[in-house]
């Protein structure tokens, strides 16, 4: 870390700079939110490109030199730097993403989806939380130190993260100079609970397979073959039924499992959190957050299959599914995906015709959280919680593009923090963003810079 250059904001002084500038912060997340930056949808193409420049437009205004990058057939991203006046300072790269998921029914929501609405402290709003209040928080923080700013700071806001991530390893790979970092902070993840930070340490992976089981080369009469040939539908049953064993732990063999942070995660949360039904049992063994972030998990997400009302009497010859698996950090999606084939080749039952079809994947991630600047970055949380500490946290889900990031700069730090808390609905319906929570994240990234700095 750097020789001492500045003198730190104290906790206090940073929680009067941040309330100054949390008006308009809200507004110009209000601002960001209002646009429908859904990559999925060709219509809004148009949409991401204005948000895109709606954020560029947001760090020029702080004195930052920013430009609009993109590779070829990719989305928009945003390229910002901003250098301090501190010889010898640190430089820090601060990410977020602007794109955001579909909507989806507007009938599942309680307000419409693009209208910002503040409701028991929280703004719900599609990409309120997941990730245009993560941009909103870099803003906040450097806004907040003004032109006090002690390190380097390079913006990158992304534009496709919802969409996998496609030309990211092609954009780092074209501006790795221009991202070089002591400190990487992915503001894309989330907190422990209400008045409990937290930094992410570790991700899943995932593989995702596409796989039909074919029976028959075309569907005949149930009552004159039932009972001699099998239809598709039982075949591929029986080889989703083999993928677990019968506590609901994953059957594959060759994956890998690893152990997870002492943190309680109370019952009632687990049913709150999940939407359990009344009466359901948890599969698998080991603790909960061993189940859910350093174990491999096994899901069927989508079945092709004829629908119940006006099935005829006929064997379906053929049937698909897609499998979608998360393994566990310390795997890599080569070991995953070699094993499940060899799982689904080995259990695919009386002859079957088994053709499968990688969708797509993403590498798992496990962060060595030690050293000076994740000490700096715990002290941030800490005070601004007001003394409490962060949890070291896993994520049952992926990112992958972290683990590009880390391949690309393995000097760096990466920090993955986030405005998210149990209840913010990323992705769902109702997605909301809590406000008091929020404030807390641009103190605590507002201490985190001027520390590193003063470091």
């Amino acid at each position: 870390m750097s020789t001492p250059q500045t003198t730190p904001l104290t906790t206090e002084a940073a929680r009067e700079k941040v309330a100054a500038i949390l008006p308009g912060i809200r507004s110009d997340l209000e601002d960001l939110v209002k646009i429908e930056s859904v990559g999925a949808d060709p219509a809004r193409r148009g949409e991401v490109d204005r948000s895109a420049e709606a954020v560029r437009a947001l760090f020029a205004a702080e004195g930052f030199d920013a430009e609009i990058v993109s590779h070829e057939g990719g989305f928009p991203a945003v390229l910002a730097h901003k250098r301090t006046t501190v010889e010898g300072a640190p430089t820090v790269l601060l990410y977020a993403h602007h794109d955001v998921q579909p909507e989806n029914d507007h009938a599942d929501w309680d307000t419409p989806p693009f209208v910002p609405t503040e409701r028991d402290g929280r703004l719900y709003a599609r990409g309120a939380a997941d990730d245009k209040a993560g941009i909103a928080a870099h803003l906040g923080a450097i806004r907040a130190l003004g032109d006090d700013l002690p390190v380097n700071v390079t913006m990158f806001i992304e534009g496709e993260e919802e969409l996998g991530s496609e030309t990211l390893p092609d954009l780092l790979a074209t501006y790795k100079d221009r991202l070089q970092a002591d400190v990487i902070v992915i503001a894309d993840s989330g907190n422990w609970d209400i008045g409990i930070p937290a930094l992410t340490t570790s991700l899943r992976g995932l593989v995702r397979l596409d796989v039909e089981v074919r029976t028959l080369t075309h569907a005949v009469h149930s009552g004159m073959w039932g009972g001699l040939a099998p239809d598709a539908l039982i075949a591929l049953s029986r080889l989703i039924a083999s993928l677990h064993t019968d506590a609901g732990d994953v059957a594959v063999e060759g994956l890998h499992s690893g152990p997870a942070a002492d943190v309680d995660y109370p019952e009632e949360r687990l049913r709150a959190e999940s939407g359990a039904a009344p009466g359901l049992e948890w599969i698998g063994s080991g603790s909960a957050v061993e189940r859910l972030w350093t174990k491999p998990a096994l899901s069927i997400t989508g079945l092709d299959a004829p629908k119940v009302d006006g099935a005829s009497n006929t064997l379906v010859p053929a049937a698909r599914a897609r499998i979608s698996m998360r393994i566990a950090p310390g795997d890599t999606t080569a070991n995953a995906e070699a094993c499940l084939r060899a799982h689904l080749e080995k259990h695919v039952p009386w002859g079957a015709t088994l053709s499968m079809r990688t969708v797509d994947t993403g590498e798992a991630t496990a962060i060595d959280a030690t050293g000076p600047h994740y000490d700096v970055a715990r002290s941030a949380f800490t005070d601004a919680w007001d003394g409490t500490e962060p949890v070291d946290m896993g994520v049952g889900g992926s990112i992958p593009f972290i683990a590009e990031f880390l391949e690309s700069f393995p000097a760096a730090s990466v920090l993955v923090t986030g405005v998210e808390d149990p209840d913010t609905r990323a992705h769902g319906a109702n997605e909301g963003l809590h406000l008091a929570e929020f404030e807390r994240v641009l103190v605590a990234e507002t201490l985190l810079l001027s520390r590193l700095g003063g470091a």
